[in-house]
């Protein structure tokens, strides 16, 4: 008789030398373990390449950010003959009816922003009375740019803000930044100034440096107008803009002294850093307040004055580093160092 009068045993097993052996519908746990370790290995392989891809892209836009602000940068100077202010201090926000020169006690993150296609944002509260223009200038701080920030560290999202400023009504959210002005190899000595705008304008410019400190040898400071003329290192050795240290503890709570501002106040350690130390990867528990550094473990970026943005090591000559910075010393720079 057939097998196939026999649909039992036909279903359900197979003939091998005369014995009936049970057919194998699933993997033994000896099996799955292997594939499951296999999937593991692979997984193991393959994130660190994503992780290392993601990374890499952070550092492009990072890079690409401070190539436009570069731009922007130079187009001020274009247009008004010198690089964008640093403003009076960090408790003054930007004012759009107050120019591009000394007299603008925002910063430079403020006076760049018609450069950047950010019309709309800097001409928030242009001829209101001082009642609603406070108003309308809270509502600038409180917007964050994505091009201030770099996506390795941080979102583009405004954070919590405990300060208070002169022109502007107290925020409960600000924008900030993770770029800084360079300004220079000099050493910084804080960001007070006048509590009132016809204060401030009152005094000379030698009244401002003995109440608040001497000029700067870098790009931007408390009420400079550096030109081209004054950048006598030459343009391509010359720091412009860069990635700035910051405290990985500190990258969401406002309670670092370094990064409790906004990205549109004048003179601070929020907007603005110096040279004489070298710069330095972002660590937890270290809050150096006046350095350059980044969130990459390759180094950080920074755009010269000729608009060029280089990569440049962490172990980056000291001497070299803090020659970058100074616009004037007219000390020769070894390239291969930097």
């Amino acid at each position: 008789m057939s097998s196939d009068c026999h649909p039992s045993v036909a279903g359900t097993a197979a003939k091998r030398g005369g014995s009936v052996v049970p057919s194998r519908n699933a993997f033994t746990l000896v099996e799955l373990l292997v594939v499951i370790a296999i999937i593991g290995i692979l997984i193991g392989l393959i994130l660190p390449a994503v992780q290392s891809v993601r990374e890499a892209a952070r550092r492009t836009q990072c890079k690409n950010n401070l190539h436009q602000i570069g731009l922007a940068s130079l187009n001020h100077k274009e247009a008004h003959g010198h690089l964008p202010t640093g403003g009076w201090g960090g408790q003054w926000v930007g004012d759009p009816d107050r120019g591009f020169d000394e007299r603008q006690p925002g910063g430079w993150a403020f006076n760049a922003l018609p450069f950047i296609e950010s019309n709309p944002l800097y001409f928030l509260g242009v001829g209101r009375s001082d009642s609603e223009k406070r108003t309308q200038l809270r509502i600038m701080v409180e917007t964050p740019l994505a091009i201030y920030i770099c996506p390795s560290r941080r979102r583009a999202v405004a954070y919590p803000n405990k300060k208070s400023y002169f022109n502007c009504e107290k925020p409960d959210v600000v924008g900030r930044t993770d770029y800084a002005a360079s300004m220079g190899s000099s050493r910084y000595t804080g960001g007070g100034s006048y509590s009132s705008l016809a204060e401030g304008d009152s005094h000379s410019p030698q009244e401002w440096n003995s109440r608040w400190g001497t000029h700067y040898n870098g790009i931007s400071y408390r009420r400079s107008m550096v030109t081209t003329a004054d950048i006598k290192d030459g343009a391509a050795h010359t720091y412009m803009v860069g990635e700035r240290y910051l405290n990985p503890d500190q990258y969401v709570t406002g309670n670092d002294s370094a990064d409790d501002q906004n990205l549109y106040v004048g003179h601070d350690r929020d907007t603005l850093r110096e040279t004489r130390a070298p710069p330095a990867q972002d660590r937890a528990g270290w809050g150096a307040q006046h350095i350059f550094g980044s969130a990459h473990s390759h180094g950080w970026n920074v755009t010269l004055c000729d608009g060029s943005v280089r990569s440049i090591s962490f172990s980056i000559d000291a001497e070299t580093h803090s020659r970058l910075g100074n616009r004037m010393d007219m000390l020769p720079i070894d390239a291969s160092k930097f």
